[in-house]
């Protein structure tokens, strides 16, 4: 089930709250604009290709593309490959990229077709991390300033939109605030 967790952002020791209720989960992310909804999920492949994803979600993608404008849409396939020291390494580079607090000049919109991985968005002075797992939305507004976890041994298909034909561009905020919050590994092993 997908999780929320608020804490104040000086103090990550302090739960604030911790739910794994989907529509209290909406509503909360809501109040910011943050849209969170569930899909159901499709059978797929372990070996599934991005174009294998895309198709069987095609209804879905559709109507996200019509709702929000979207112009380039793609799906992030990240498989462990046990015993390749290259996925190691590919996996270490992936989630590094991620792990800092940064904004977007576009919406950040990811469905997770498979396995999981946490937003945590800072707002105001608050840190809400939604642990997102199969079947989850996510939309996090432009310019809200966020940071994403995928784990130390990513597992996951995330479908991902976009406004602009470069896809990810990330805007850092050159703080500390990602490295004090519990990671995915911590907060998937705390349920």
């Amino acid at each position: 089930m997908t999780l929320l967790t608020v804490w104040p952002d000086t103090d990550p020791g302090t739960v604030e709250l911790r739910t794994e209720d989907g529509a209290r989960i909406a509503d909360v992310l809501k109040q910011f604009g943050v849209r969170f909804e569930r899909w159901e999920l499709k059978e797929l492949a372990a070996d599934a290709a991005a174009d294998d994803v895309l198709a069987a979600y095609r209804a879905e993608v559709d109507r996200v593309i019509d709702a929000e404008g979207y112009i380039k849409v793609d799906a992030a396939v990240m498989t462990p490959r046990d015993g390749d020291p290259e996925w190691a390494q590919q996996a270490k580079a992936a989630r590094e990229k991620f792990l800092s607090e940064h904004t977007h000049d576009d919406d950040e919109d990811r469905f997770f077709a498979r396995g999981a991985g946490v937003f945590y968005l800072h707002i105001g002075e608050k840190v809400y991390a939604v642990l997102c797992e199969a079947g989850d939305l996510l939309s996090v507004p432009a310019n809200t300033t966020h940071w994403f976890d995928m784990g130390t041994s990513p597992d996951f298909v995330a479908i991902r939109f976009f406004h602009d034909e470069d896809g990810w561009v990330g805007d850092f905020c050159a703080t500390d605030t990602a490295e004090r919050f519990p990671s995915f590994d911590e907060l998937m092993a705390s349920r």
